[in-house]
């Protein structure tokens, strides 16, 4: 046998079979047990799976179906877009990935804000959208919901807010960090108008959101299973090296040291608002 012959068998050893590459899961089969679902089969239970209870992700419209009376959400400062400061460019620039994000939500920017009803009871709603560039907070979110905290207190009615947030927007830098101090300073104000704030976390509220307003509720709910953390826990076990408990950072852990006052099912959300809208709403 010649070398070179022998180079050849060598590489036809060496050469690894080509892989399949992995299949992505459909997005109504649930990450928990499995189950598959149509669409239709999911919105009859609130995009809940019926067999083990995993709550699937809501976008901020249909959230709004869910939770308000019908036809009673009318949207307010649907017009606000975020702007491009800094030029920022990573991969891309940050003015395509805006205009890619508002193609495919159909959204403005990562809140929808406005005057609803639930169960009869009065309030303004503030519900993000994770789908919107993992629902970071950028200058245009922490805007629409100082002045939602402007427009409940003029109304005298309470604030409902739903997050839903990888934390602040990094193309925004600064000007992003800067809305942490702004929404609180928001609801610090709504409390000085007699108003209340109602916080809802979903899956997942984390970095920036949770720093700032989503923690600051007068009351604070979470749905089941919600990671609620400023880091999650794979940067957390790589910083302590340390073992994380299986449920770190999720709301049940939260509920258990204090940090919820409850954490309510999605079937139970729409009754739990509405009794806390009655209890704080005007007499």
């Amino acid at each position: 046998m010649s070398s070179g012959q022998g180079r050849v068998d060598v590489e036809v050893e060496n050469k690894r079979p080509e892989e399949p590459s992995p299949r992505k899961a459909h997005p109504n089969t649930c990450p928990s047990c499995g189950s598959h679902y149509r669409d239709d089969e999911l919105a009859q239970t609130l995009r809940v799976c019926p067999h083990c209870g995993h709550h699937f992700p809501v976008r901020a419209r249909e959230r709004i179906e869910q939770l308000a009376d019908p036809g009673s959400f009318i949207e307010e400062d649907a017009e606000l877009r975020s702007a491009d400061p800094l030029e920022f460019f990573d991969l891309r620039p940050y003015t395509e990935r805006l205009a890619e994000a508002e193609i495919a939500t159909e959204l403005g920017d990562a809140v929808v804000c406005g005057a609803a009803v639930i169960e009869g009871e009065s309030c303004h709603l503030a519900v993000m959208d994770f789908a919107f560039m993992g629902g970071s907070m950028g200058s245009v979110v922490g805007e629409k919901f100082a002045r939602a905290c402007e427009s409940a207190g003029a109304a005298g009615v309470p604030l409902v807010s739903i997050t839903a947030s990888g934390g602040a927007r990094m193309q925004e830098g600064i000007l992003a960090l800067m809305q942490l101090p702004k929404t609180v300073c928001a609801i610090e104000e709504l409390h000085e108008s007699g108003g209340a704030l109602v916080s809802v976390l979903t899956h997942p509220t984390t970095g920036g959101v949770l720093a700032s307003y989503a923690s600051l509720g007068d009351v604070v709910l979470a749905e089941p299973g919600a990671l609620m953390s400023f880091a999650g826990p794979r940067v957390v076990a790589q910083t302590t090296r340390e073992k994380l408990p299986d449920d770190f950072g999720l709301a049940e852990s939260n509920y258990r040291f204090g940090h919820l006052d409850a954490i309510v099912p999605r079937a139970e959300l729409r009754a739990a608002l509405a009794r806390l809208l009655r209890l704080f709403g005007k007499p």
